[in-house]
Order: structure tokens, then C-alpha cells, then sequence
């Protein structure tokens, strides 16, 4: 049958002599700008950009304005683009994200924040998710969270993004469940979240037995120190107490060794993407480093 080029809208490149590998959904994205008439429209250079701010205060506040959602078609729009974010682009995870809490009631501005989205897409189709070889096969995860960020709940947003062979294989940018009265709590439940993934993630590279490094414990990044301190020790204090039962299971992943969480500078956080929005530029440094490039 030889080697898969395209499966289900994902198109693979091999470049052996260098010892590359490609993803791409480029005709995939095109298919969606086509379907809802974007295929012509200028790029923009983020999905979201400093200063858009969305709550449910946007949404129709009287029957005219909901009838006239009701001929747009948002949800979906969402629900395609999430298909190019689930497989091979990270990058528009916190946009999607955002959008979709308002799907049962969106209103104008945020289909325009989803019109901004397939501009960005539109920019940047050509980019392909690259695996690069190298002698040092591991699995690597960054975790991070912005304190209460939604308008509407005050919740914070959690994401991580799992890294391997340079390339991004696992990401998420989620809403937390629970209202967190502080930074460090915020960003521990992000831990959680990451340390979740880790669980899985090493129950699935163990089967393929090509990662020897799977059975060492996976670092996790974090750019708050005192979640690196309290994953460590025992200790309770008032900055913790309310940290519900569940949470402390990093903890436990730590002294089993199944995962070390370690601190990192916040402007080397990759996962900033994930949970907020960034300035043009420092958003495209950090598409470059998951592994997200344009063909050379």
C-alpha cells in the first residue's frame, strides 16, 4: 500500500534525508475558508489580538438581534475550525476556546472574533507542524494559566502543550471548573491538568516502544515558583488550604516520580499561547517554538 500521504484531511511529508517529518491541513483549511466564503479575505497576523475582550454581555439582548444570529452561521464555523486545532495547529487552541463558550448565544462581536480567526488561518495555511530527529527522544510539557481571565466568571484558563522530537504532539486550552482565589492556585490546577495528560501520554508512547526516555520522569514546566515548591513538600499553609482533595494528586506523581515539575522563566513559557493573548510579534516566537513553521 506504501506510505500515508493524507489521512483524513491531514497531509503527511517525509523528508528522509534530513529526517523530517511534516503535517499539514492546508487543503483542509482552504475547503473551510471556501465553504463559508472566506477564500479571499486579507490575513491577520493573530487569531486574537491585545485589547479584544468577549463575554456573554455581547451576546443578543432582545429578539431582534437573536434573529439576526440565527442567519450566521457560528457554531458552525467553530465546529470546523476545531477540527484544524484538535490535529495539527495549537495555535488557534485559546481562540477557539474562548469562542465556544458563547455558542448558545453568540452575539456580533464574536462572530467577528471568529471571522478573525479564519483571516489568521487564511495567513498562515501554509504553516506545517515539523518532528525533527534528534539523539535525545524525550517528552517534555509546559503548563501555565492566566488568573481569572474570564469576564464572565472570574474563572482562570489552564493550558499545556507536550512537546517531543520538537514538535508539539498534545496541547489544551481549557476554561477551569472551579473559581480559584489565587495565581498559585490557578496555575497548580493547570498542573493538574498537564499531570493528567502525563498519565495517558505515557501509557500510549510506552505501547509504541519508541521512546526510550517515557519511563524516566516527564518534566513539567511552570513559571510559578511556589507551585514548583509546593509539589514538593507536604506542607499546608493558608496560601493552599483550599486547594480541593483531587488537585494534590501532582504531589503524589511527584514522589512517585512519574513527573518532576520544574521552574522556567516566564518569557521561555511555551504555553503562553494556550492561556492568553500576546503581543503580534511574541506570539509568533512562540508559534516557531512548538514546532509550527512556515515551508522552507
Amino acid at each position: 500500500m506504501g506510505e500515508a500521504s493524507y489521512v483524513i484531511g491531514i497531509e503527511i511529508y517525509r523528508d528522509r534525508s534530513k529526517r523530517i517529518l511534516r503535517l499539514s491541513q492546508k487543503a483542509y483549511i482552504e475547503k473551510v475558508l471556501a465553504k463559508f466564503r472566506m477564500s479571499a479575505c486579507s490575513s491577520t497576523a493573530a487569531p486574537i489580538v491585545k485589547g479584544d475582550k468577549f463575554g456573554i454581555h455581547q451576546s443578543p439582548q432582545n429578539s431582534l438581534k437573536e434573529n439576526q444570529m440565527k442567519h450566521i452561521p457560528y457554531a458552525s464555523v467553530v465546529g470546523n475550525l476545531m477540527y484544524v486545532q484538535v490535529c495539527t495547529r495549537p495555535d488557534i487552541a485559546f481562540a477557539l476556546g474562548m469562542l465556544g463558550r458563547y455558542q448558545s448565544n453568540p452575539g456580533i462581536e464574536h462572530w467577528k472574533a471568529t471571522k478573525k480567526v479564519m483571516r489568521y488561518l487564511q495567513g498562515t495555511k501554509d504553516l506545517k507542524l515539523i518532528y525533527k530527529h534528534t539523539k535525545n527522544l524525550e517528552v517534555v510539557d509546559y503548563s501555565d494559566s492566566d488568573f481569572a481571565d474570564c469576564l464572565d466568571t472570574r474563572k482562570s484558563t489552564s493550558g499545556y502543550i507536550f512537546l517531543l522530537a520538537n514538535g508539539a504532539i498534545s496541547w489544551k486550552s481549557t476554561n477551569q471548573t472551579i473559581t480559584t482565589p489565587s495565581t498559585m492556585e490557578a496555575e497548580f490546577i493547570a498542573c493538574y491538568e498537564a499531570t493528567s495528560q502525563v498519565l495517558w501520554l505515557k501509557h500510549f508512547i510506552t505501547g509504541l516502544k519508541i521512546v526510550d526516555s517515557i519511563f524516566r520522569p516527564i518534566q513539567v514546566f511552570c513559571d510559578n515558583s511556589a507551585v514548583v515548591f509546593f509539589s514538593k513538600n507536604n506542607k499546608s499553609g493558608s496560601c493552599n488550604k483550599h486547594i480541593e482533595i483531587k488537585y494534590l494528586v501532582v504531589r503524589e506523581k511527584v514522589n512517585k516520580k512519574e513527573i518532576v515539575i520544574q521552574h522556567i522563566h516566564m518569557e521561555l513559557m511555551v504555553a503562553d499561547p494556550m492561556i492568553k493573548v500576546l503581543p503580534a510579534n511574541s506570539y509568533r516566537n512562540h508559534v516557531d517554538r512548538i514546532g509550527l513553521v512556515s515551508p522552507m
